[in-house]
């Protein structure tokens, strides 16, 4: 698992590295096409990470409910984030890792609840839920670059 948590950590330091610079306006921005920003695809990831390894584990997330339920799957950007709320959003893309990985070798995680996603593919247990959390989360460091490229 050693090289999932490195995956993940590498792309979400290019997820940062991607965002830096970007300012509130342009993070806050909902290009042509899309139906989200920036900002909504970096809050997803926490969002998604957390979801998949923690509830579908049983567990506490990290998380509250309510930026639980604005950042979801299926949930769509809704007002401006404010400079503050994207400070504590990089904060967690970055420490959330860490706790994940602190978690699992801690063995932390000791049921799963199975899972379809809509990628087809079903998850059967947490290193299921870390192996695929990388993937989605290069899909969506995709739409970041793509929202940036279109907004710069």
């Amino acid at each position: 698992m050693q090289s999932q948590f490195e995956f993940l950590k590498i792309t979400r330091n290019n997820v940062l590295k991607a965002i830096d610079g970007l300012s509130n306006e342009e993070l806050n921005l909902i290009p042509p096409g899309f139906k989200n920003n920036i900002i909504w695809n970096v809050a997803h990831l926490v969002v998604t990470q957390q979801l998949l390894c923690y509830k579908l584990s049983g567990l506490e997330m990290y998380l509250d409910n309510d930026f639980v339920d604005s950042y979801r799957k299926g949930s769509e950007a809704n007002g401006k984030v404010s400079q503050e709320e994207i400070e504590e959003i990089k904060t967690q893309l970055v420490e959330l890792p860490n706790k994940l990985i602190t978690d699992y070798n801690n063995a932390t995680f000791k049921s799963f609840a199975a899972y379809p996603t809509s990628y087809n593919v079903i998850l059967n247990s947490i290193e299921d839920a870390i192996q695929f959390n990388n993937v989605h989360e290069g899909l969506h460091f995709g739409y970041i670059m793509a929202m940036k490229k279109i907004i710069k």
